[in-house]
């Protein structure tokens, strides 16, 4: 495809149209992906008169040949989480910099990584969609940080053969603080079904909502540790946050004291509200964990948190 310009388009849908792998773009020119959320950035996006009139949908090979033709940055980091811990908070300070890329839980990512492609095309379309997320659209950016969803966590492998100099870490807290929150709110990995085969699921029946959430849990938690040993992951959990941003996070991020500054200035907000003051709310959390909730996370979770604690110390 000679002559392809994709300079500030971004891709935002990646599936199936009659049996073919399409990309759905849409123009974001230099807007700076500053929501918490990628999902939000494409719903302001859309409201554009420009995007509500022009649409481009591509072939999935059109990923790699604009990579060809317009190579992007390389990742400089993967933020894997057990959600409700804190990793939107990471991305948010991460956002704060003007040189940094962050793409937070994009859906093409989980698209792509989740779909049933030959290993020759999963590649080569990871790497294209990564490159068209790391365009330098305002000519300043230097690093490209992406979040990926909870239950992607066991396509680490796949990301790691695309980049295997990928730094990565995994956040996570209290499993009871966490199982507290998606009883309130599930995510869509901890509701039965929504996400389809997953490897967070155990082929064992379950009863209730309480067990289903704490089996979940322990089930991340011990892939997580399996692959912070396998491929030399960083655990850090949410009590850390966000003091660790100038201690061995700001390492880990390469970010020098200047940065750390201008980073700090979201943590006043909440992470998935900027409109609102940021509150810790552990103690309301576990207060409201039920008894039932308490012994099953308890069975099922407190053992494998307490394994990624002594890894996380070691």
């Amino acid at each position: 495809m000679e002559g392809l310009n994709l300079q500030g388009w971004l891709p935002i849908r990646i599936g199936q149209t009659l049996g073919r792998w399409q990309v759905d773009w849409c123009w974001f020119g230099e807007k700076r992906l500053s929501q918490p959320f990628f999902s939000d950035a494409v719903e302001d996006a859309l409201r554009l008169p420009f995007n509500q009139v022009f649409r481009r949908q591509t072939p999935l090979s059109v990923l790699s040949q604009w990579q060809q033709q317009s190579a992007g940055l390389a990742p400089s980091a993967f933020i894997f989480h057990a959600s409700r811990c804190g990793s939107t908070l990471i991305s948010q300070m991460l956002a704060q910099l003007d040189d940094h890329i962050v793409v937070s839980e994009p859906p093409p990512l989980d698209a792509l990584l989740r779909a049933e492609l030959s290993d020759v095309e999963r590649t080569a379309a990871l790497k294209g969609l990564l490159s068209a997320y790391g365009q330098r659209r305002r000519g300043v950016e230097q690093r490209l940080v992406i979040k990926l969803d909870a239950w992607n966590l066991d396509e680490l492998p796949l990301l790691r053969e695309c980049f295997p100099d990928t730094p990565w870490l995994f956040l996570y807290r209290d499993p009871l603080e966490i199982a507290v929150s998606h009883l309130r709110r599930p995510g869509m990995h901890m509701v039965p079904g929504m996400i389809g085969a997953s490897v967070l699921d155990d082929g064992s029946p379950f009863v209730g909502q309480e067990d289903f959430i704490a089996r979940r849990l322990g089930r991340l938690f011990q892939r997580a540790l399996a692959h912070c040993r396998e491929f030399a992951g960083m655990a850090v959990n949410y009590s850390e946050l966000p003091a660790a941003m100038t201690g061995r996070l700001a390492t880990f991020f390469r970010l020098d004291e200047a940065q750390c500054r201008q980073a700090f200035a979201a943590v006043g907000q909440h992470a998935k509200q900027p409109a609102q003051v940021f509150i810790g709310d552990s103690a309301d959390k576990r207060r409201e964990a039920s008894q039932l909730l308490c012994e099953r996370v308890e069975y099922w979770a407190q053992a494998p948190y307490d394994a990624l604690e002594r890894f996380r110390n070691a």
